[in-house]
């Protein structure tokens, strides 16, 4: 009698393999492959960039040897300075009282070294004093100008002043100098010149000097739109003639023809307590718009270079 096969009355013969059943989890193995292909890449990049970062800091300065930039000090105070300064030179150009100028100098310079500033009553008179530089050298130390008439004459006086912080003291005997020298003007530039413009205008800005200096009820007349013109102190001053005016030719390509023109304006001074009025002479750049119809204002200031023309 036949022995019953080990894999049951089905099987094809004793010697067929039994059939595989599929492994759980074998789709997993692809996106186990994937993460550790992501995982070496990464490794890759960190130990690139920690290989190359040095590296290429190293060449930076390497060729940039010899041109290290400059760190910028921290902001010398120049205004408190020159205040400072001020007050130091009016004391120190003020010999009529020995004793109290030198009690005064105290307050400006390190302790005991305000005898060193002494010198004989009334040979120093300072009058006149302003601030015309500041010559900062770092962070702690400047040079502060002082323009002054002394004992009569223009000079300039160079007081070094410390600072740290908010403190401040002079940290060396100052020193008198020639008082800067007056500058040359170089010959105004030459420009073509619009005279139907000019004529234009001399029909404009009388009136808008009337106004700006004696009825301000009207300025706004000859004023562009949008624009503001503070007028003068009423009674300040009152206008007599426009005798100079310059339009250079147009410049400007959009819809608005703009202009800057030179303009010499007379003026008459009010005379104290009814006394006789005297004559002003005064230089202006004045520009001005044409919309197309009509001329108007759009601002006023000082001219910069009325002489030298």
């Amino acid at each position: 009698m036949a022995k019953p096969s080990r894999y049951g009355d089905s099987g094809t013969g004793s010697d067929a393999p039994p059939a595989r059943r599929p492994q759980a989890g074998a789709g997993g193995r692809w996106w186990v492959g994937v993460g550790r292909a992501v995982l070496w890449a990464f490794i890759i990049v960190v130990v690139f960039n920690g290989i190359w970062f040095p590296l290429r800091g190293g060449l930076a300065l390497s060729g940039g040897a010899g041109e290290s930039a400059p760190t910028p000090p921290d902001a010398y105070p120049e205004t408190s300075s020159a205040a400072f300064a001020l007050r130091f030179a009016e004391v120190y150009l003020d010999t009529s009282d020995p004793e109290r100028r030198l009690g005064e100098l105290a307050a400006y310079v390190p302790e005991g070294e305000a005898s060193g500033l002494n010198t004989a009553a009334d040979s120093l008179t300072g009058e006149n004093l302003t601030v015309i530089a500041v010559d900062v050298l770092d962070e702690h130390n400047a040079v502060v100008v002082v323009r002054a008439d002394v004992n009569g004459d223009p000079m300039r006086l160079d007081v070094p002043v410390y600072a740290d912080g908010g403190a401040l003291v002079v940290s060396g005997r100052p020193a008198l100098l020639a008082a800067p020298t007056t500058a040359t003007l170089p010959q105004a530039a030459a420009f073509e010149t619009d005279p139907l413009a000019a004529q234009r205008l001399q029909e404009v800005l009388p009136g808008f000097f009337e106004a700006y200096a004696g009825q301000p009820e009207f300025l706004e007349r000859f004023v562009e739109q949008g624009a503001s013109i503070a007028p003068l102190p009423e009674s300040s001053l009152e206008f007599a003639e426009l005798s100079d005016i310059t339009v250079p030719v147009r410049s400007s390509t959009g819809d608005d023809d703009v202009r800057q023109v030179p303009v010499t304006v007379h003026w008459t001074v009010p005379g104290s307590d009814d006394g006789e009025a005297g004559e002003l002479v005064q230089d202006y750049l004045v520009t001005v718009v044409d919309s197309g119809d009509e001329w108007h204002v759009r601002d006023i200031q000082g001219a910069p270079h009325s002489f030298g023309g």
